[in-house]
């Protein structure tokens, strides 16, 4: 059994115990949150798709972590002007682990 749902402008594949790192969220560790945009389910039972969401379906799941990834640099460059910059950036995460999906 999978579902695909949408959180933070991104889709993820999720089954049963699945842990996934999501966009952040405002939420405590330990929370349970109930993610409602389900775009598809599959079970035994067969594959149902929305359109553009399941109805009643819902994924919930506990928030594990919040955190920030590894550092990325971007470097910036001007020819001929002598301009260079170097810029870090740490992406914020929540890790989340599925707990039961239901529809």
């Amino acid at each position: 059994m999978f579902a695909i749902i949408e959180t933070g402008g991104k889709q993820y594949k999720v089954c049963e115990g699945d842990t996934i790192f999501v966009e952040k969220l405002e939420a405590e560790e330990g929370a349970e949150i109930t993610f409602d945009k389900v775009l598809a389910v599959s079970s035994d039972a067969g594959f149902k798709a929305g359109s553009p969401v399941v109805e009643g379906a819902t994924v919930s799941a506990n928030v594990v972590k919040n955190g920030k990834a590894k550092k990325i640099y971007v470097m910036t460059y001007k020819s001929k002007k002598n301009e260079k910059k170097k810029i870090g950036h740490r992406q914020p995460y929540t890790k989340v682990q599925i707990n039961k999906i239901a529809f």
